[in-house]
């Protein structure tokens, strides 16, 4: 069941982050529940963090929010997936992704920006199957551990 994210989630949704840190994000800081408490604390009526519950365990956890905060940009959001790594494979990250663009859609952007790890494939093939084109590639523009990561552009215009 996917509901919106509550504080009793937080603990859960920074566990899952953290698995993820240096392999999916070019983050390297662990977060904690109150990071997250802290993120619900400031979004705006077009940001939402959403999660994928089975048997009422936390599984997957979303995020809907701004690209950025100029005016020109207030139609144009991104979305991130984080999925507990015991339930991959499962089409659990497909649900949530495809939830969260049908959130984007009724919150009135227009075109959605992912930014992926390019040697991630099995992400960017999964953004493909959902709308999403490559538009480019920034090559060397993260280090994690001493080692340049190239980062690839996609978007989906929201119909």
């Amino acid at each position: 069941m996917i509901t919106i994210s509550s504080r009793n989630d937080c603990d859960d949704i920074a566990r899952i982050y953290n698995h993820y840190l240096g392999k999916s994000t070019m983050d390297m800081e662990p977060k904690t529940g109150a990071y997250y408490s802290d993120i619900m604390d400031h979004q705006d009526d077009m940001e939402e963090l959403w999660s994928l519950k089975q048997d009422e365990e936390l599984i997957a956890w979303g995020i809907i929010k701004k690209y950025s905060d100029r005016f020109g940009y207030r139609l144009t959001g991104e979305t991130s997936v984080y999925v507990h790594p015991d339930h991959l494979n499962k089409g659990n990250g497909t649900e949530l992704k495809k939830y969260l663009m049908l959130r984007c859609k009724a919150l009135g952007y227009h075109h959605l920006l992912a930014r992926i790890n390019s040697d991630n494939l099995i992400s960017i093939h999964y953004n493909k199957k959902l709308g999403y084109t490559v538009v480019g590639e920034q090559k060397e523009v993260g280090n994690i551990n001493g080692t340049w990561k190239d980062i690839t552009i996609m978007q989906c215009i929201l119909g």
